[in-house]
């Protein structure tokens, strides 16, 4: 196997060697994207293991490029991972990893609409079968829904006046490409704090657009499930709200707003989070802002 595709895998030795405990055991790459997780965790597991690795972008499925017999694509989001598994006659896997970043294919295609790089059309759709878009966020939702996207998904302070903004615009015009949203607003400093608030304000849109909060805090209840005694799952995360979440759940079994699990599921394998080496991050700049935990299951 060749490794053929662009995008960098984030903290893959730190999530790989702490994930294995059975080598001919059946894991689950929740999210594939580039494929570079999954082919690490192959050169490490024995001939009897099975992979099954899962992304909603048909895209990562068409350049998939690992070809072995102990792996499985599926095109699918991770939130279904219990169907998949039921489908392939498996009850309970060994370990899951997940990737929550959006790979750099998608993030340096013009066409897909992530980044403010770029001028083209508002998408920001990881499935693309999906019928909601960055256009129907910004065009359509209400005030009071655009308000709780900006301020809980961006942490902008000054979430009404974005609002205000976006609500103006719209009003004479729709806003239909990443052009169109970046002219919205005049950020006075330096280049830096351009970038973090436009960042800010692409990742809101993002997270809404692909339900990303409600998916990761199912996700995380059905992980609870289907790995075995002694199994463990991965999470790589990449900015405070996802990271809050994960750190909550298998640290005291609470799903923010949602549910408190008692007993508790998992149990922390390393009391801090997991960050990337200086190293990693002048070889990929992309990967400073990834955070790992890791937990055993109880």
């Amino acid at each position: 196997m060749n490794f053929q595709y662009h995008h960098k895998p984030v903290l893959i030795k730190e999530s790989i060697e702490n994930l294995i405990t059975d080598q001919n055991g059946i894991y689950v790459d929740a999210t594939f994207g580039g494929g570079g997780h999954s082919y690490e965790l192959l050169k490490k597991l024995n001939k009897k293991a099975t992979l099954i690795a899962l992304d909603q972008d048909k895209e990562s499925i068409k350049k998939n490029w690992i070809k072995d017999k102990r792996f499985h694509l599926f095109h699918n989001n991770f939130i279904h991972i219990r169907d998949i598994l039921n489908q392939n006659c498996i009850d309970k896997v060994s370990g899951i990893l997940v990737d929550l970043g959006i790979s750099s294919y998608q993030i340096d295609n013009p066409i897909r609409g992530f980044s403010n790089r770029f001028n083209c059309i508002l998408d920001m759709r990881m499935n693309q079968e999906s019928f909601y878009s960055a256009q129907n966020v910004l065009n359509e939702s209400s005030k009071e829904k655009l308000f709780h996207i900006f301020s809980e998904y961006g942490e902008f302070k000054n979430a009404k006046k974005i609002v205000n903004k976006i609500l103006k615009k719209r009003l004479i015009k729709n806003i239909t490409t990443t052009l169109d949203l970046t002219h919205i607003f005049f950020i006075k400093g330096s280049f830096k704090k351009r970038k973090r608030f436009f960042s800010r304000l692409f990742q809101s849109i993002r997270i809404e657009v692909n339900n990303e909060i409600n998916i990761l805090k199912n996700f995380l209840l059905e992980s609870s499930k289907i790995i075995f005694p002694k199994g463990r799952i991965a999470v790589i995360s990449y900015h405070s709200i996802e990271d809050r979440i994960i750190k909550y759940f298998l640290k005291k079994g609470i799903i923010i707003n949602k549910i408190n699990l008692n007993p508790l599921p998992f149990r922390m394998i390393h009391k801090k989070v997991i960050k990337p080496s200086y190293q990693e991050i002048i070889k990929n700049p992309r990967s400073r802002s990834a955070r790992l935990r890791i937990a055993e299951k109880i």
